[in-house]
């Protein structure tokens, strides 16, 4: 395998990570040092990378890579297991410095991939493995990681932002919070179709956050939105509303699935308004979240269309 760099975090609140918190988010903390990955080389050869670039014993990145080859953990892991690769901050003095003392100069693993075939543009292709998949796995080599501080269904805004006080992951006893926090859908998928995640950095979150996001939600958990797609997107909708374009296009193709989707969000709508207002007692809706819903409910009740 060769070098990949790692995926860039988008802030919370832009477009590329855009309702992101809609499901289940796992939380974790951002460490402040250095990015890193290792892998295993065709060679056998245990091999590391910076954000940028492949290292080598000449061009190091603050004596990463000679460290790595000195541990036999991580080396056998990648052994036995040659189509992964281990993401990570190597701790070495950086903007922050309240970390405890016994911290530094470690590699604390936040992301284990796996290596896909190249894709018709020659790049490499990366399947994150969800973090209840990756932990146990490096758990038995015993290789550092930096665990979840929490899962949140539904993720509000207000809620996001009181785990950055949480973020104590490796700080010195009151010496205050970490970075920041990242956040983690592993069943998310941005407009362009990426598995995307997103960040929420401590020292400027108050200022940018605010304006990007606006009014927050009042409920982590239970949104009326995703409570109205349950209810009112069944088997029965959506196999109605794709026999409905067969019949007109004279065949089924993925390429209808934008269209199954918006159709089925505007019969529930424009049919079930009233039954709506009547089961949720006339409830206040952002129609935007209750489309990300609807899409969603799809997905889940006829994955077989995707």
């Amino acid at each position: 395998m060769d070098f990949v760099k790692y995926q860039h975090l988008e802030r919370f609140g832009t477009t590329e990570v855009e309702n992101i918190n809609f499901g289940e988010c796992y939380i974790f903390p951002k460490i402040d040092g250095t990015n890193a990955s290792v892998w295993l080389g065709s060679n056998g050869v245990v091999q590391a990378g910076s954000r940028n670039r492949h290292l080598s014993l000449e061009s190091d990145n603050a004596g990463f890579y000679a460290w790595v080859l000195q541990q036999k953990n991580i080396e056998q892991f990648l052994k036995d297991f040659p189509n992964l690769r281990l993401f990570g901050e190597w701790l070495v003095p950086h903007s922050l410095k309240t970390y405890r003392e016994e911290a530094w100069r470690k590699f604390y693993v936040f992301d284990v991939a796996e290596e896909k075939e190249l894709n018709h543009e020659g790049d490499h292709s990366l399947r994150y493995l969800p973090y209840e998949e990756y932990r146990h796995l490096i758990k038995q080599y015993d290789i550092d990681y930096v665990p979840a501080m929490t899962i949140i269904k539904n993720a509000g805004y207000e809620k996001l932002v009181q785990e950055l006080a949480k973020n104590v992951f490796l700080i010195e006893d009151g010496k205050g919070a970490g970075e920041g926090i990242v956040i983690k859908n592993y069943d998310f998928k941005n407009k362009y179709g990426r598995n995307t995640f997103a960040k929420i950095v401590t020292s400027e979150f108050k200022e940018k956050h605010s304006k990007v996001m606006g009014a927050t939600l009042k409920n982590d958990k239970d949104l009326v939105e995703e409570k109205i797609a349950d209810k009112f997107v069944t088997v029965a909708l959506i196999e109605k509303t794709k026999a409905k374009i067969e019949t007109e296009a004279q065949q089924w193709s993925s390429k209808f699935i934008p269209r199954l989707l918006n159709t089925v969000y505007y019969d529930v709508v424009r049919e079930d308004i009233w039954e709506i207002l009547k089961e949720f007692k006339e409830p206040t809706i952002n129609f935007r979240t209750l489309k990300h819903f609807v899409t969603t409910q799809v997905k889940t009740v006829k994955p077989e269309l995707f």
